[in-house]
């Protein structure tokens, strides 16, 4: 039962709900300079971070009833959800090509680098090594490298005038992609995703059956990701106008939309590591980063269509070697159905060399 979490994720989005339409006013009667933009969009990454995290608690409630693999499916389309809608909003009040490009490189650098190496740390250090069914790590890596082949490599060496027949053969492709993985998760190949047999819970009932607790709780949810959809909106724009000419990397904004998105994965992530529960953490970090590849790329691609509005999801030089060493690693690591810490130190180190190519303006 939900106890005490929907009372405080509640006052949590009325809290969100009332402070956008303060600071949504702001503008109206007071005199907004650069400065003031920058600390209004502060307060409001703040906010969406804040209500991310009240959110974590009722995708994780969610989660825990529904068992794998429903649960970390739940959570990784919920950070994409989030993902998405900050992009679309925050596209909609800037001129940058890239941001979208870079809001999804930075996701995948933060879901494998960040989330998988810190949670390989935490459990090796407590346990040693750390077991999980070695078919669902071998399923998403290679699905990961295929979906990000397409969508963001190839169009590196694209001819800018074919970008609107391949942005529709992307659409098309990933989608099918993700309903065929999707089929397969819930499926025939749902053992795959569940280190220990989870098809039936202690007392009994089918994994998948939906209470009235976790219905309320999916209305929170989707209430919050509406929610946080009207807060982007007045962020991106107060974003936009205090990082212009302050000498900030572009990249930065990208890594902010990233980090929003994961909040509700990295706590989960940590106390299934915490608990010995390393398929959960691999469920979250490359469930995310499959769904975030796999979703929000034909997202964007479709938005640009239809506004006939070029966007650049080609990676760049440094950014395609960042991702070819991280996939290269992560298919190393994760071929034998155990981690330990050597091996999310190894993720961890790749990380923070994101981290200081961003810094760089990379």
């Amino acid at each position: 039962m939900l106890t005490e979490k929907p009372p405080a994720g509640l006052l949590s989005l009325m809290i969100s709900i009332i402070a956008y339409l303060a600071l949504a006013q702001a503008d109206k009667v007071m005199h907004i300079g650069q400065p003031e933009s920058l600390i209004i969009s502060i307060l409001f990454v703040l906010l969406i971070i804040n209500l991310a995290f009240q959110l974590s608690f009722q995708v994780e409630y969610v989660a825990e009833q529904l068992k794998e693999p429903y649960g970390t499916m739940i959570l990784t389309i919920s950070a994409v959800m989030i993902e998405v809608v900050i992009i679309v909003m925050m596209l909609s009040h800037t001129s940058s090509t890239t941001l979208a490009r870079d809001a999804i490189y930075s996701a995948v650098m933060l879901d494998i680098n960040g989330i998988l190496g810190l949670c390989a740390i935490v459990g090796g250090i407590k346990y040693g090594e750390v077991e999980y069914n070695v078919n669902s790590g071998n399923t998403y890596i290679v699905m990961i490298m295929t979906a990000l082949g397409i969508s963001m490599a190839l169009p590196a060496f694209l001819p800018p005038e074919h970008w609107r027949l391949y942005s529709m053969f992307t659409i098309v492709t990933m989608s099918v992609f993700y309903a065929l993985f999707l089929k397969m998760q819930t499926g025939r190949h749902r053992n795959y995703f569940s280190y220990r047999d989870q098809h039936q819970s202690a007392d009994g009932r089918s994994a998948g059956v939906v209470s009235t607790d976790v219905k309320f709780a999916i209305l929170y949810m989707l209430a919050g990701i509406i929610t946080i959809g009207f807060l982007s909106e007045e962020m991106s724009m107060h974003m936009d106008a205090g990082l212009t000419g302050s000498g900030v990397p572009p990249i930065v904004a990208a890594i902010v939309v990233a980090l929003i998105a994961a909040s509700p994965e990295v706590l989960t992530a940590l106390k299934a590591a915490v608990n010995d529960r390393m398929q959960t953490v691999v469920n979250i970090a490359l469930g995310a980063t499959l769904s975030t590849v796999i979703l929000t790329v034909p997202v964007i691609e479709a938005i640009a269509l239809i506004e006939d509005r070029p966007l650049i999801v080609g990676l760049s030089p440094t950014q395609m070697v960042m991702t070819f060493l991280t996939l290269i690693v992560a298919t190393i690591n994760l071929h034998d159905g155990e981690t330990n810490a050597i091996e999310g130190m190894t993720h961890f180190v790749l990380f923070m060399a994101f981290a200081m190519l961003a810094a760089l303006g990379m």
